[in-house]
């Protein structure tokens, strides 16, 4: 990475400056305090181990002892991060071998996961269940991202001129720096940028709430400080109301990519609408519901054979 750097250097430090050398500046703030918080967890557990005495076994000590209090997906990502760093310095010459092949990912029982999506009836409900009246308020964002599946950085950062009404499009090509100091930020990937197509009562209510609005003014940004947690609070409250599970604002990115599943829609074409960068992604999210898809096409496959003579 540079001149300076020896085999004798403790594992941290070279850590902490890899990532200021090669991630600084080129990831989003967001994923820039996941490798420091992975730089934090290093320090901890193995705060003089020096870099020439990173081996297979220092290496999978680190992993099982940060595995005792993450389950085991937080542990492969903190796997991910470090590994990085390593292969650089094994290219480098400062490890001799590759610590990290063979790598075994442990991690804590899972705690038992709340409903993430609802089905087509509780959706129904929920919608039924808004305040769509007069000017713009949450109410309208919750309906917004349950017809999209945008994510809620995308949806805050939407303005009158990414609609498209004569086409009945939405353009995605930003996000709202919510979690910072506010202002417009790039999508989270390139995959992101694009264009859903709404329906057209979607279509009606919105280029009657926003044909007032400054063009390139946030819709749903009211507010100098807005939190997740506010509309989650909202949602909630619905939720209960209507007597249908509670889930949140992702959640409803969820129930849309469901619905859309479990409507016989591609996964291809959900991962264009859902702006992931690789159909392995929505694969991966929607394992559980693509496998009951996949249950009920054998018996479909079973039926139709069983008539065959």
């Amino acid at each position: 990475m540079t001149s300076t750097n020896k085999e004798t250097d403790l594992f941290c430090d070279y850590y902490a400056q890899w990532i200021g050398v090669y991630k600084e500046g080129a990831v989003r703030k967001v994923t820039m305090d996941k490798y420091r918080m992975t730089h934090a967890w290093l320090k901890r557990l193995a705060p003089t181990l020096r870099l020439c005495d990173v081996s297979r076994v220092t290496y999978q000590k680190i992993l099982n002892d940060y595995a005792v209090c993450h389950e085991k997906q937080t542990t492969m990502d903190f796997h991910h991060q470090l590994k990085g760093a390593i292969v650089d310095a094994v290219d480098e010459g400062l490890i001799p071998r590759d610590p990290t092949r063979k790598a075994i990912i442990k991690g804590k029982t899972p705690s038992p996961k709340k409903i993430k999506y609802l089905n087509q009836f509780e959706l129904h409900t929920l919608l039924s269940s808004l305040d769509l009246q007069g000017e713009i308020n949450w109410d309208w964002l919750i309906l917004l991202i349950a017809k999209t599946g945008m994510r809620f950085s995308e949806a805050l950062a939407l303005t009158p001129k990414d609609f498209d009404f004569a086409h009945q499009t939405l353009s995605i090509s930003k996000t709202w720096d919510y979690k910072g100091g506010g202002g417009f930020l790039p999508t989270k990937n390139k995959s992101s940028v694009r264009k859903i197509q709404i329906d057209w009562q979607t279509v009606v209510q919105f280029s009657e709430l926003v044909k007032k609005l400054p063009p390139e003014k946030p819709i749903f940004v009211l507010k100098d400080k807005i939190y997740n947690s506010t509309v989650n609070d909202i949602l909630e409250r619905h939720c209960v109301k209507a007597n249908i599970p509670v889930i949140s604002v992702h959640g409803l990115r969820h129930t849309h990519a469901s619905l859309l599943l479990f409507a016989g829609v591609s996964i291809a074409s959900v991962a264009r609408r859902l702006g992931h960068s690789s159909m392995t992604t929505t694969q991966k999210t929607y394992l559980h519901i693509i496998q009951e898809l996949e249950n009920q096409d054998v018996d479909l496959v079973m039926r139709s054979l069983s008539g065959l003579s």
